[in-house]
């Protein structure tokens, strides 16, 4: 197995909390305690790079701020963090996409990378003047992708296809390396648009054998298309030194969320035309109980929260284990958050993380940080 890689999230969508913020797929962040601000923010992002995690996802949408503007600030306030901006192809030009990403790359030390959301719900983006459907998103995504791929590649571009036009576009200042390019999405259109450009194609998290028919599927479209991607898993984390610790905390954020307000939010997601999201919905059911549905993983978050709805949820060796299970399907990238943001990433980084580096599976991005660490995962391992 080769060596894991893992990313930490902004909560820049309402704010952080110690109870689950919602948010996402058309549906109201709801209250938080920690307000998504520089100061904050900068905070979670270097509590991330000191813990080992190597990006932080942003997310996109009117329902949290500019993931381009919030991650430029935050790149002033960090040392090796990469940011993997969430942005939608298509609401700017190809060109000021790539000059955008091209400036943001050269000017952080080659520390961006590209989260490409092609946005599931039209209520959303018709509230950005984007009035294409869904299966139209895709094929505009398509020559974007297109465009900005040569454009970084040092290619006078000339396109004149059925969404968007360039003509003898060339970039002046080529990033170096291209930023690598995320890509999620579970229907058919989804799966050819990633195939075909994807560095790394993101599923959000599903039991392991869902996990396998996505990463075999995928691995088939790009085969077709002559070309290898890597897989990444979008999920949540609750880890503690015991596992009755974590369950426990678990119960609590379950025990918050108030039953109206998990009708309301259900009732949001169900118009979702997200593909993904409806597979998100059925893991829960809408309900609070039956939430385990594989071993330490547990789909509470999803009751609340569109997008990813599942937790990794035990002690720090159980939570190592899942990992390990699901990097032995293909899983070699893992963008994880938890509640609060701030404190999980030191639950996870001095948890999990020396775990998965004693079994030869992770290595610390910047290796001096580690003698500093405190190993109190030992804890965790004496008292199952």
């Amino acid at each position: 197995m080769s060596s894991l890689t893992f990313h930490w999230f902004l909560p820049t969508n309402g704010g952080d909390g110690r109870h689950v913020v919602g948010g996402g797929h058309g549906v109201s962040a709801g209250p938080s305690g920690r307000p998504a601000d520089v100061p904050y923010l900068g905070q979670v992002a270097r509590a991330a790079e000191q813990m080992g995690f190597e990006g932080a996802l942003t997310p996109t949408g009117a329902w949290c701020e500019d993931a381009w503007l919030t991650t430029a600030m935050l790149s002033q306030v960090s040392d090796r963090l990469k940011f993997l901006v969430a942005f939608r192809p298509g609401l700017v030009s190809p060109f000021v996409a790539a000059q955008m990403a091209g400036t943001f790359q050269n000017l952080t030390g080659q520390r961006l990378l590209l989260n490409v959301v092609t946005g599931g719900e039209s209520a959303e983006q018709r509230m950005y003047g984007d009035f294409l459907d869904k299966d139209a998103r895709y094929e505009r995504c398509d020559e974007f992708l297109t465009i900005v791929r040569a454009l970084w590649r040092g290619e006078e571009v000339d396109l004149d296809g059925k969404h968007l036009q360039v003509e003898a576009a060339r970039l002046n200042q080529i990033p170096s390396p291209a930023p690598e390019i995320y890509f999620g999405g579970s229907s058919p259109a989804a799966g050819r648009v990633a195939a075909k450009h994807a560095d790394v194609y993101l599923t959000w998290g599903e039991p392991p054998a869902a996990v396998a028919e996505k990463i075999a599927w995928i691995r088939e479209l790009a085969a077709e298309e002559g070309r290898e991607i890597r897989f990444g898993i979008r999920m949540h984390v609750i880890n503690r030194d015991t596992s009755a610790e974590a369950w426990a905390e678990a119960d609590r954020l379950l025990a918050n969320i108030d039953p109206e307000t998990i009708k309301q939010v259900q009732e949001g997601l169900k118009r979702s035309e997200s593909v993904g999201q409806q597979r998100m919905l059925a893991l829960n059911g809408g309900s609070k109980d039956d939430l385990v549905i594989h071993p330490n993983v547990w789909a509470g978050v999803g009751l609340v929260r569109g997008g990813a709805g599942t937790a990794l949820v035990g002690s720090h060796e159980e939570v190592a284990d899942r990992i390990q299970e699901y990097a032995d399907l293909g899983i070699s990238e893992f963008v994880l958050s938890a509640y609060p943001h701030l404190e999980g990433a030191y639950w996870f980084g001095e948890g999990v993380l020396p775990i998965l580096a004693e079994r030869g599976v992770w290595k610390h991005p910047a290796p001096t940080a580690v003698e500093t660490r405190i190993p109190f995962q030992y804890a965790g391992r004496a008292a199952q």
